[in-house]
């Protein structure tokens, strides 16, 4: 239903987007009863990211309810200048994301949902693939989870010399 992403900047300096929000619909006595969930990313556009999901009968009350757990699941992950330490193909669910790192300049070259996760986070520059389910909350779990499977190139390198 929302394609495009919606900004938003808060007083902590995290940046906001919602990414989806659906409309479910329950047939009762009296007629259609509608209800909401919405799917947001927040992000300080520095490495920290989190995912928040949200279900209400009111779509302001859903997306307050997604941003609330959006910013309880904050994590830090690890990045190298302004892209990914190394590629990662990541499964969730039915979705598959594959995420590579690219050089200085190239941007973000990735699909609408997997791009606004990473704009949020703050990777510059990186070539990512959906390559699975098109279901907009696997794609967005798929690619949090990929950002959190990230490790440092030098810690990796100290660890498997020292073992």
């Amino acid at each position: 239903m929302a394609k495009e992403a919606v900004k938003d900047k808060k007083e902590d300096d995290l940046e906001e987007k919602v990414l989806y929000i659906n409309r479910c619909s329950k047939v009762v006595k009296g007629g259609r009863t509608f209800s909401f969930s919405a799917l947001i990313v927040v992000g300080d556009g520095a490495g920290k990211v989190g995912v928040g999901f949200g279900k209400a009968n009111e779509v302001s009350d859903a997306i307050r309810k997604a941003s609330g757990d959006a910013r309880k699941n904050l994590e830090q992950f690890v990045m190298q200048e302004t892209s990914i330490p190394h590629e990662i193909n990541v499964k969730f669910d039915g979705a598959q994301v594959l995420l590579k790192p690219a050089k200085l300049g190239t941007g973000i070259i990735a699909g609408s949902l997997v791009r606004s996760v990473l704009e949020v986070a703050g990777v510059k520059d990186v070539v990512a693939k959906n390559l699975g389910s098109n279901n907009p909350f696997n794609m967005v779990r798929a690619t949090i989870k990929a950002l959190f499977m990230m490790r440092n190139r030098k810690e990796t390198l100290n660890y498997r010399n020292a073992s």
